[in-house]
Formats: C-alpha cells, structure tokens, sequence
C-alpha cells in the first residue's frame, strides 16, 4: 500500500462506538503510559510537528483520537494508562473504553504498544500486553526514546523489556526514537504488513 503519509488529519475524537467512523478502513491502535510518547511517534510517523498534541502533562489524551491517514488509513490513540493523578473512577471509565475499542472495533487489525527503553515495562504494560495476546490481537512492541540511551546498551534493555513482557517472538520489537527518526522504517513496514 502507497500511502501520502503528508496527508494526514486529525479526523474526531470518539468516546464510544457510537461515535467511531463509520466505514471499513483499516486501524493501528497506538496504546502505552501516560508520556510513553504516543504523540511523538504519530507526528514522527507523519513527519508532523503538532498534529498529535505532545504535552509535558501526563492524561492529556482522554478519548480514542482517530488519525486519518491518506483516506486509506487511521491511526488511533487511546488515552495514556497508568498516570495516578487521574480519579481510581476516571482510569476505569477510560479502561472500559479502551476494551470496547480493542475487543469490539472490526476495523482493528493491530495495536502499537509503546513501552519506554530506558525503563523495565510497569505493571500496566505487562496486562495491556496480555490482555492483547489474550484477545489475539496482532501487536508491535515499539520501544520509543532509544536517543536517551547509548547505543551499545540497546540489546541490554530490550532484553529486559522482553523478559518482563514475556515477549512471544513472533511478535515485532521495534526501537524508536521521535528524535532521530530511527525505527521508523520499521515501524511503517511492521504497521502495513498488518494491514
């Protein structure tokens, strides 16, 4: 698939099925903690600047955001997990949204989870993990922030991401950075061979 990845919008934001789009084009969840980088890699992968809204505040994402991406194509960011300044009644709202997203939408055809590199995946990325193989959801572990580490120590740390993800080889492992762009590629032709 040939996509104008310059031809990219920010399409609605959806609370429920209600409001999701209503066609048959193809989805890439994009899942992970609040400030994995979800929005750096969007605008990365867009070569964008600010169509995802980055912010230094973790939560800001508090509704499924759908991306279209060259009409061919979305994107969709679901809110940041794991954040604790948000109510214990606010984070379950946002999990049952998340799950009827995942577990209902017939566009899905694959999750993006996005853990950081530099840290060993938290309790939240390890259930968002199963919770995808459980539903045998096709899943990309993209490690983002790969700049913050020296290079040399790069197999060190997705050795210990896997580990603690119990990570099915069959699945890809992409290292990310939004800074120098590296992984992209990857990711992309990960991303279209799901499609």
């Amino acid at each position: 698939m040939e996509l104008n990845t310059h031809n990219a919008e920010i399409l609605l934001s959806a609370a429920n099925k209600s409001h999701y789009p209503q066609d048959e084009l193809p989805e890439i969840a994009l899942a992970g903690r609040s400030n994995v980088g979800k929005s750096s890699f969007i605008n990365t992968m867009l070569n964008r600047k600010n169509l995802a809204r980055t912010s230094g505040k973790p939560g800001k994402t508090q509704l499924l955001n759908f991306f279209n991406i060259d009409d061919k194509m979305r994107f969709v960011d679901v809110p940041g997990y794991g954040y604790a300044r948000v109510s214990k009644k606010e984070r379950e709202k946002w999990g049952c949204m998340i799950e009827e997203y995942l577990t209902t939408r017939e566009n899905l055809r694959a999750v993006v989870s996005l853990v950081d590199l530099r840290h060993d995946p938290s309790a939240d990325d390890v259930q968002m993990y199963e919770f995808l193989k459980y539903y045998e959801i096709p899943v990309i572990i993209v490690a983002t922030k790969a700049d913050k580490i020296p290079r040399g120590k790069w197999n060190k740390h997705e050795s210990a991401i896997k580990k603690k993800l119990n990570f099915d080889p069959s699945d890809d492992f992409i290292l990310f950075s939004s800074v120098s762009k590296a992984g992209m590629d990857e990711a992309w032709d990960a991303i279209l061979e799901k499609l």
